[in-house]
């Protein structure tokens, strides 16, 4: 059996990957929005393709998992992931744009079960809360991956130059570090529904999850445009706002084993609920890009913990096995990471931008309500 730091180090650059190529397509958001001359409810369609694809890929790469490993699934596709973001940067049109999406989206959903089983299987064999950290990882690739942007706007580069550029350095990076010998669990899957949909206490895992991807997914694609729209920011400026979020999402991960252990993942669970609100509410109220700002990094913080513990939850579940648990908590989820996009590109076309953002804060209200569903199963 390998060292916990290598395993840690395999699973991290993975988690890390994933992350950064979100936070590459999240930071050049305005800019393929305004090429496309796209209107919110326009942008908001294509980002529901995006949801689409990864709802479908959840069951598809559940059984896979089980069935062949987690590892493997989760290198081949790493490259295909990346292969995708680099076919957004050629979309023409809005329809175009919308294939691609769910292209990347399926990518997307289908990398987060595969490389969450292996973060459980990591977590479990060495018997140590490490899943908060991997997602640790997952939040510092996004924010490098909208740091990125914010060079890439500096620099004069075009979304094509800076997709190729970008995707092409992390995906090599992350490959090259996860090459270590581990033997995935395999199981064979139970027949059961087309999509992976929780049952039991899963239910409510899958709901709490729910609202913490929904704030994440609206502030990955809708901060910048927040920042630049609402307040009056710079291109420069308005692509920091994911980054900030991101940081603050990284603290709070990597402390999160700590603070479970201490804790315990219910208390973990209600004060991130509290941040969330609280940023939520600041975001909304803001007049300017500073108070925006902070409002994004209390929702950092709000949500950093929320999905590590409803992955952990489920890849624990007595009665499910886990590539299937994890994708059934993945369809709402991480459906909800992709889902909140459209969602409040849908209400901003209804109200206003500001008005659409305020949909979080009951979300996160019903974080704190819920957050009894995320103790560990004996």
């Amino acid at each position: 059996m390998i060292g916990i730091l290598a395993a840690w180090r395999a699973v991290a650059a993975m988690f890390i990957l994933n992350g950064a190529l979100f936070g590459i397509w999240a930071s050049r958001i305005p800019a393929v929005r305004d090429r496309l001359e796209l209107s919110h409810e326009a942008l908001g369609y294509g980002l529901l393709f995006m949801a689409a694809g990864a709802v479908c890929s959840f069951p598809i790469t559940g059984k896979l998992t089980d069935r062949f490993g987690a590892v493997a699934i989760t290198r081949i596709i790493a490259v295909l992931y990346t292969a995708s973001l680099i076919l957004l940067a050629f979309a023409n049109g809005f329809w175009a744009l919308t294939a691609f999406l769910f292209v990347f989206g399926a990518f997307h959903g289908s990398m987060d079960v595969a490389m969450n089983a292996w973060a459980a299987e990591v977590e479990q064999t060495y018997d140590k809360p490490v899943m908060s950290s991997f997602h640790a990882m997952w939040s510092l690739g996004a924010g490098l991956g909208a740091l990125s942007g914010y060079a890439a706007v500096q620099m004069g580069l075009s979304v094509v130059q800076h997709f190729l550029l970008a995707g092409g350095i992390v995906v090599g990076l992350a490959l090259a570090l996860s090459w270590v010998q581990w033997t995935s669990r395999r199981s064979e899957a139970k027949k059961g529904s087309v999509f992976a949909l929780p049952s039991g206490a899963l239910v409510l895992v899958g709901f709490t999850a729910l609202c913490g991807a929904l704030g994440e997914g609206a502030v990955a694609d809708w901060s910048a445009i927040f920042l630049r729209d609402v307040t009056g920011a710079a291109e420069s400026i308005a692509a920091l706002g994911y980054a900030i979020f991101s940081v603050t999402m990284v603290l709070f991960r990597l402390a999160g084993g700590f603070v479970i252990s201490r804790f315990g993942p219910v208390a973990t669970a209600r004060f991130g609920g509290i941040c969330a609100a609280l940023g939520v509410y600041t975001v909304v109220s803001a007049s300017e890009a500073g108070l925006a700002l902070a409002g994004f990094a209390l929702m950092g913080l709000g949500y950093a913990v929320i999905m590590p513990l409803a992955f952990s939850r489920a890849a624990n579940d007595p009665r499910v096995p886990p590539g299937q648990a994890i994708a059934s908590v993945a369809t709402l989820g991480y459906g909800g990471l992709l889902i909140g996009p459209p969602l409040i590109g849908f209400l901003a076309e209804l109200m206003t931008l500001r008005l659409a953002f305020a949909v979080l804060l009951p979300l996160a209200v019903l974080i704190i309500v819920l957050a009894g569903a995320l103790k560990r199963a004996d």
